[in-house]
């Protein structure tokens, strides 16, 4: 059963419809290509008209429409149906040749998520857009493979704060023209039957490569093999440009935000237990003590940065270790220390190498 507010929507819809019908031929193609985002001078030249000619045909249409600016032309030339979602426009005002049917091939566009949101074209950085857009094209990248319908890209983005006008369409319309393969038409963007996805195979997303590198991390310990287990995780945390999707708004930004720093963080570590395996402990302590100056108050960091001094000799920096990590989750956190780190602590004092994972028989020189 339709709600009030959908209710309410209907006529004015219809009779903003009603309105674009009462605009001129070559109206209607300026309004269409405001809608497409293409600039004054972009539409002089698609309609070979001077370009103060758009601007006075522009500003009848917002007059004769009533609308406050160009924004809010680019809203109503979706809801009139001017412009078609995933499909750009029922009136072209770009006169070119036609084009073959079907996609393109080309090379990749490639997607960061691991830092500052990021694409590429075959080398040559994209201009996203701002950053609600940007917001939308990362949820189709953590979700790639998969479609979502407009709503969910709403919950996504804008969570409980929903934008005024439907704006989803518009951000897709723009972000497909931005990733345009090649000079054909196709886009890395389809409007799938149930919304937006990005094309299976078009785009490399790091997130999904560093995934591919742990599977191979897993593949390497399983076999006994340290070294290519270091080698996947470095080429893995190299991915990370700062701060996964930075300043990117809405609630699954936030999520993933935090799932990926968590995930650099657990990478770190088994790089790190690797590298303690191959005897390699300077390397490990420098990167340990890297990553909790970053975290402080990861327990589970200062544990094993304690563990791989001790293995070192340096009981001593071991211990300050804890009593900067207590200090720390008093202050900030009002808590104590959690049992793994108490338990380190407690070995650590009784030198307890055995409980701390190193081999009886050989001492400080390898973990078990």
């Amino acid at each position: 059963m339709p709600t009030t507010a959908t209710t309410a929507r209907r006529p004015a819809t219809t009779a903003r419809r009603a309105a674009a019908t009462a605009l001129g031929q070559r109206e209607r193609q300026v309004l269409s290509a405001v809608g497409c985002g293409l600039r004054d001078d972009e539409i002089a030249a698609a309609l070979a008209i001077p370009e103060d000619v758009v601007a006075e045909l522009l500003a009848r249409i917002l007059v004769t429409l009533r609308l406050r600016d160009r924004a809010a032309a680019i809203v109503h030339a979706f809801d009139c149906g001017l412009v078609v979602p995933g499909r750009g426009t029922r009136t072209q005002p770009v006169s070119a040749a036609p084009r073959a049917a079907g996609r393109a091939t080309g090379p990749a566009v490639r997607i960061s998520l691991l830092g500052p949101l990021r694409a590429w074209h075959d080398g040559r950085p994209l201009n996203l857009g701002h950053p609600r857009q940007q917001a939308v094209l990362a949820t189709l990248a953590l979700c790639a493979g998969r479609s979502l319908s407009r709503q969910e890209l709403l919950d996504d983005v804008w969570g409980t704060e929903p934008p005024v006008a439907n704006v989803v369409p518009v951000y897709v319309y723009r972000l497909r023209k931005t990733l345009r393969i090649g000079d054909s038409p196709g886009s890395v963007i389809e409007h799938a039957r149930h919304g937006y996805r990005l094309v299976p195979g078009a785009v490399d997303v790091d997130v999904a490569r560093m995934e591919e590198l742990l599977v191979g991390v897993g593949t390497a310990e399983r076999a006994g093999e340290p070294a290519e287990a270091v080698r996947l995780c470095a080429q893995a945390l190299d991915l990370f440009r700062g701060e996964p999707l930075a300043g990117l708004p809405g609630p699954l930004a936030e999520l993933e935000r935090l799932r990926l720093t968590r995930r650099r963080i657990a990478v770190v570590q088994r790089k790190v237990e690797c590298q303690l395996r191959l005897g390699r402990d300077a390397e490990a302590i420098s990167e340990l003590f890297a990553l909790s100056a970053a975290h402080p108050l990861d327990e589970p960091v200062a544990a094993l940065l304690m563990r791989a001094l001790y293995r070192d000799g340096r009981q001593a920096d071991a211990l300050t270790v804890f009593d900067r990590a207590r200090r720390g989750l008093a202050d900030e956190l009002g808590v104590s220390p959690g049992r793994t780190l108490r338990r380190t602590h407690e070995m650590i004092l009784r030198g307890d190498e055995t409980g701390l994972g190193l081999t009886p028989s050989a001492g400080r020189t390898a973990f078990a």
